[in-house]
């Protein structure tokens, strides 16, 4: 399929579509109302051209069928829930049937190969497991491929790079923020990189730039490569990097994809950048229609020097609305707002700031406190910062530094604000 001529894959998309759209229609109310609204029927999809035709569905939808309105399959039929951070801090939910996950393992195994990875090697994965998709994903496309799997999950540095060394792990999955802290990790305790056998990274969860690339190729000595999926359309596997690093491998014979103008809504060309937009062609429990992923990239259509003829995507280069990716986490600052607004010690002002530290991303919320007394009470504003910050984690899902501050610190602005700061390294 990766190697397949492109005229096939057209058809192949084409007949997949239909089916899809059928089975939205007939099984999703959501999606029959949506249809009905504007009169389109299932038979009217007759060319891929025709997916223009259909309405978008956007992560509000999900939010607004929470938990289980847009399965298209009976409960007892969804195997595996997953799920990802959404805007009310709910996850946004999406069920697998065993073929869904068959079909899962099926693409994240085409990640791992076109990467480098072969039965040979032993995969130390640094993924946190859970609703989060990608420790589960690599891990069973891993264990099809034939390799070793280590389910280290996330943290616990020391013991990773032990396990690393011990093992004689060869492949690493993490962020690779994670990775570079790793690196800095060995670094510290005066580990020499020629001491393990690690020779390949599969990198997933966010994004980095070229130059922290090669910083990382050069700490660890290995070949990083990169892949990109999102929980709303089934988890890593949508694309991945070969070995020539030359943009991301699509899987089109799972998913129809398109770009598109985020303000006017219109198709763009071949080659132009605009927010992704995606449609699973193959999912059972969980099919998505024109899902708009908000992700900023390009498609490049032309042969890459691999041998492989599927369409390719460039790095994302942001976002089209609020999200930020920290450690691997979606957060969104309307949940930050949810939570200051829910005590009421505080003010209904607040500011993010997101920073680097230690080659990590990570965020720091300010608050006001509503009570100037509260200045002679170090024992009450300790209570309150604690508090605050247990709601955010619950919500989040990932620490975070809270500070107090005085009644009137804070910036008050006409109109939108600006309430978060970023003060990453770029």
């Amino acid at each position: 399929m990766e190697c397949a001529d492109r005229g096939y894959i057209k058809e192949l998309q084409t007949a997949r579509l239909k089916e899809t759209v059928k089975r939205c229609y007939e099984r999703v109310p959501f999606y029959t109302r949506k249809f009905d609204e504007i009169g389109l029927k299932p038979e009217h999809i007759k060319t891929l051209d025709d997916i223009k035709e259909i309405p978008f569905t956007t992560a509000d939808d999900l939010k607004d069928n929470y938990p289980f309105g847009l399965f298209a399959v009976d409960k007892k039929e969804v195997v595996r829930i997953h799920g990802s951070s959404g805007t009310t801090g709910k996850p946004k939910i999406e069920g697998y049937t065993k073929n869904d996950l068959a079909n899962w393992t099926e693409i994240v195994t085409r990640v791992i190969c076109m990467a480098g990875g072969t039965p040979d090697d032993i995969a130390q994965i640094a993924f946190g497991y859970g609703l989060f998709t990608g420790g589960f994903g690599l891990h069973y496309g891993m264990e099809n491929l034939g390799a070793m799997v280590v389910p280290l999950s996330s943290g616990n540095t020391e013991r990773q790079i032990m396990i690393m060394q011990d093992f004689g792990s060869t492949i690493l999955v993490a962020t690779p923020s994670y990775a570079l802290y790793l690196a800095e990790s060995m670094e510290k305790m005066g580990i020499d990189k020629s001491t393990i056998k690690l020779r390949l990274a599969l990198f997933g969860g966010e994004g980095h730039t070229e130059a922290m690339r090669a910083k990382i190729e050069e700490q660890l000595g290995i070949l990083a490569t990169e892949n990109y999926g999102l929980s709303e359309l089934g988890g890593p596997g949508f694309s991945g990097e070969c070995i020539k690093q030359q943009g991301m491998h699509m899987a089109e014979d799972m998913y129809v994809s398109e770009i598109i103008d985020p303000d006017t809504l219109s198709v763009k060309n071949m080659g132009e950048t605009g927010e992704l937009v995606m449609t699973s062609l193959c999912r059972e429990a969980f099919p998505m229609l024109r899902y708009r992923t908000r992700d900023i990239t390009r498609f490049n259509d032309e042969p890459c020097s691999c041998g492989r003829t599927s369409m390719r995507m460039d790095k994302i280069k942001g976002r089209s609305d609020d999200m930020m990716v920290i450690r691997g986490v979606n957060v969104f600052p309307s949940q930050i707002e949810s939570v200051v607004l829910s005590v009421k010690e505080v003010e209904p002002f607040y500011e993010i700031i997101v920073y680097s530290e230690g080659y990590m991303d990570r965020i720091e919320v300010r608050v006001e406190f509503s009570d100037a007394a509260l200045l002679d009470d170090y024992k009450a504003l300790e209570q309150l910062r604690a508090k605050i910050q247990h709601r955010l984690r619950t919500v989040l899902n990932i620490d975070s530094k809270v500070t107090l501050v005085s009644p009137g610190t804070l910036p008050r602005f006409e109109g939108k604000g600006k309430r978060v700061i970023d003060k990453r390294n770029k």
